[in-house]
């Protein structure tokens, strides 16, 4: 049977003598010679044959010549294969879109130069920082003692524990102890600003490390029951006591404590894993981005940030068109400082004092930003498990630590955290009917950082505006 034409061709292109088989292979592909290594008639890069032969020896330089004038010619096969173009959607996330994104980079630039430079033509250069940090907020002194004795609880929970160790109380008695130790460790800095007519930033602060105590202090607790529990279990032969590890069993010291407390943890361990040495040159290059981006941060919020929510209305009580152009102009600078604030604190401020204290696991978060639910977003910011208790627990926390500072309770921080319970079940339905995962991940930036925070923030600042004119008439 004589070969098709298109081999024929092959064959008498490849040269006299040569072989058929050998001729097609050479034409058969029309893409660049780097690709096309491993179907050149001798080419021994691929090691065998789809049938198991080894290759002949690699090609001649005359063969190699022959071949490149044959990719080059206009009869050589341009289109051998179904494929699909590169942004549809059937391979538009198999591709590399570094090229869209340094677009994205550049355009990002261009406007924000275009917005830093029409808002200083229109404001000049504003840097105040009455409403956050005044010169009273020096003189706020109850506030600062609150701050400074705090560490008491703390050393109370330890001297419940040392009794209970001694058996010197029962387990209902210390269980009871702990619960009025953490509760009086947020309501006495409540009471403390609520008295003092404070700066908000120092009331967030204090408000803050209230909160961080707080956390730490029922996880002291619950890690000694269970040591507590384990080790009695492990006196009687449980099963399990063999895979219990005898440092993480020791009983409470000071010194652990006081680790403890220092650790970017909120976890209690009686120890922890250490690193070797601390790098000096290290940790002052993280001060120095700590102290940039925190500064970058009070740029944006005294130049763009208070000159938008001064300029707008309650979004409550005002036009509702003014209120989206509002709120989608907030978005961005409000966005911007919530980055900056999450690299300086969970990135670098935690990084610092690992460094500092020789904490090894400094795995404080996970990529939330690839979150594909609110639900996987609070795994990922949390550590654990996203349930009601969590978003629960969580919006009491983020009313408190703004409601406190601002004396107001309207509960929007509250509403604001537990409303992400239904966009859970939106973000699931919406992955579910569109078979998409991505449809989570832009429904989560959308509300989080579109509509959630600018709005929250033009509802606790016009609140705030009303209470002090209030309190001045």
């Amino acid at each position: 049977m004589a070969p098709p034409p298109s081999m024929a061709a092959a064959s008498d292109r490849a040269g006299p003598g040569a072989d058929p088989g050998a001729g097609d292979s050479s034409l058969r592909l029309r893409r660049p010679p780097s690709a096309d290594a491993g179907d050149l008639p001798g080419d021994s890069s691929s090691g065998q044959r789809e049938s198991g032969e080894p290759h002949p020896p690699p090609p001649n330089p005359q063969q190699q010549q022959q071949h490149e004038m044959l990719y080059f010619r206009a009869s050589a096969p341009a289109h051998r294969r179904v494929k699909e173009s590169p942004l549809s959607s059937d391979a538009i996330f198999r591709q590399s879109h570094a090229g869209l994104l340094n677009l994205c980079i550049v355009v990002l630039v261009a406007v924000n130069s275009r917005l830093i430079i029409e808002n200083l033509m229109k404001y000049g250069l504003l840097i105040r920082a009455g409403f956050w940090f005044s010169a009273r907020s020096l003189g706020d002194w109850p506030l600062l003692m609150c701050c400074l004795t705090l560490p008491i609880f703390p050393l109370v929970a330890f001297m419940a524990e040392k009794l209970i160790r001694r058996k010197l109380i029962g387990e209902h008695v210390v269980i009871l102890l702990h619960i009025i130790i953490t509760t009086s460790v947020i309501v006495y800095p409540v009471v403390v600003i609520l008295k003092c007519d404070s700066a908000v930033l120092s009331g967030f602060v204090l408000m803050f490390l209230a909160s961080i105590m707080w956390m730490k202090l029922v996880s002291y607790a619950h890690t000694n029951y269970d040591i507590r529990v384990l080790s009695k279990s492990t006196e009687k032969g449980a099963a399990y006591g063999n895979y219990v590890d005898p440092e993480n069993m020791k009983d409470p010291t000071i010194n652990s404590l006081v680790y403890f407390l220092l650790a970017p943890t909120l976890c209690y361990q009686p120890t922890y894993p250490r690193t070797a040495c601390i790098r000096k040159g290290w940790v002052i290059r993280q001060l120095v981005k700590c102290i940039v981006f925190t500064g970058l941060m009070g740029f944006i919020i005294e130049q763009y940030i208070n000159p938008i929510v001064k300029n707008s209305k309650h979004p409550l009580k005002g036009n509702f068109l003014n209120a989206i152009e509002r709120v989608l102009k907030l978005s961005v600078p409000t966005l911007y400082v919530w980055l900056c604030m999450f690299y300086c604190f969970f990135h670098l401020w935690l990084n610092i004092l690992a460094e500092i204290l020789c904490f090894g696991d400094r795995e404080f978060y996970k990529d939330w930003w690839n979150a594909k639910t609110v639900e996987e977003y609070w795994r990922m910011w949390n550590m654990g498990v996203a349930i009601l208790i969590s978003f629960l627990v969580s919006a009491v926390f983020h009313e408190i630590c703004v409601a406190v500072p601002c004396h107001i309770f309207k509960f929007w921080a509250f509403f604001g955290i537990m409303f992400q319970i239904p966009l859970v079940f939106l973000t699931r339905y919406l992955q579910d009917k569109f078979k998409n995962i991505m449809v989570g991940n832009m429904i989560f930036w959308f509300f989080f950082s579109i509509l959630g925070q600018p709005i929250f923030v033009l509802l606790y600042y016009h609140d705030v505006m009303n209470r002090q004119a209030q309190a001045s008439r």
